[in-house]
C-alpha cells in the first residue's frame, strides 16, 4: 500500500505543478494584453525642458520637449525648413490617435503638420494651410482632401482612427481649432484595400514659415472591434 500511495504521489505532482505554472503563464499572458491595451498618453509635464523625451524615436528633426510658464509640449524648431517626423507609443495594426499642434504663419508661409498611425509609411491626418486642407495620406500621397481653414497661433486638434471594416481598411479623421468644440462626426474618410503595417503613431512637421511647431497631449489607443 506504501508503495501505491508513493507512485501515486509522484504522479500527481508533476500535473499539479503543470497546472500552477499554466495559471501563472496564463495570467502574465493576460497582464501582458492589459498593458497592450491601455492607452498610451503624453503630455510632457515630466519631461525635461531642452531634452530628447524617452521612448520617442525621432525618423528626422531636432524635437525636444521644451516650456513656456507653466505649459510644457514637444517642439519641432523652425529651422531647416524640411519635413520632420517622431513615432511614438506602441506599435498596433488597428489604432486611435489625437493629440494638439501649434504653429504661425510668416507672410504668405505657412506650416505643414500631421497625426499618423501605423508608422512611417501607414496613414497620416495632416493641416496643409496653404492649401487651405485637411488630407489623409498614405506614405507620400495625398489620398483624399477636405476644405479647412487653420488659424495661425492657435492650437489645432486632430484625431485619427484605422479599423479594418470587412475587407477594407477604413481611416477617419477630424480636426478643430482651440476654442471650437470637437465635431461629433469624422470629418474625412478614406478606405483601402491594402493592409498597413503595425506601427507605432506619428507626429509630422514641415515649418516652411519658419517658426517652431509644437505638440502637445498625445494619446494612442488599441481600436475596438
Amino acid at each position: 500500500m506504501s508503495g501505491s500511495k508513493n507512485v501515486t504521489t509522484h504522479v500527481l505532482e508533476p500535473r499539479i505543478m503543470i497546472a500552477r505554472l499554466s495559471f501563472i503563464l496564463a495570467g502574465s499572458f493576460c497582464a501582458s494584453l492589459a498593458a497592450d491595451d491601455a492607452p498610451f498618453q503624453n503630455d510632457f509635464q515630466k519631461d525635461e525642458p531642452g531634452k530628447s523625451v524617452p521612448g520617442f524615436q525621432v525618423v528626422a528633426g531636432d524635437f525636444k520637449a521644451a516650456a513656456e510658464g507653466e505649459q510644457r509640449f514637444l517642439e519641432l524648431p523652425g529651422a531647416p525648413l524640411d519635413t520632420f517626423s517622431v513615432l511614438f507609443g506602441p506599435a498596433l495594426p488597428e489604432a486611435a490617435a489625437s493629440a494638439r499642434f501649434f504653429g504661425t504663419k510668416s507672410g504668405r508661409k505657412f506650416p505643414t503638420f500631421a497625426l499618423g498611425l501605423n508608422g512611417g509609411g501607414g496613414f497620416r491626418l495632416q493641416v496643409s494651410p496653404a492649401k487651405g486642407a485637411l488630407e489623409i495620406i498614405r506614405g507620400d500621397l495625398s489620398k483624399t482632401a477636405v476644405p479647412f481653414e487653420w488659424r495661425s497661433g492657435a492650437w489645432t486638434f486632430l484625431k485619427i482612427q484605422v479599423r479594418k471594416s470587412g475587407e477594407k481598411w477604413s481611416v477617419e479623421g477630424k480636426a478643430w481649432q482651440e476654442g471650437s468644440a470637437e465635431p461629433g462626426e469624422w470629418t474625412i474618410r478614406f478606405e483601402d484595400t491594402s493592409a498597413p503595417p503595425s506601427g507605432r503613431a506619428s507626429l509630422w512637421g514641415s515649418p516652411f514659415s519658419g517658426t517652431p511647431i509644437r505638440f502637445d497631449d498625445l494619446s494612442v489607443q488599441a481600436q475596438a472591434h
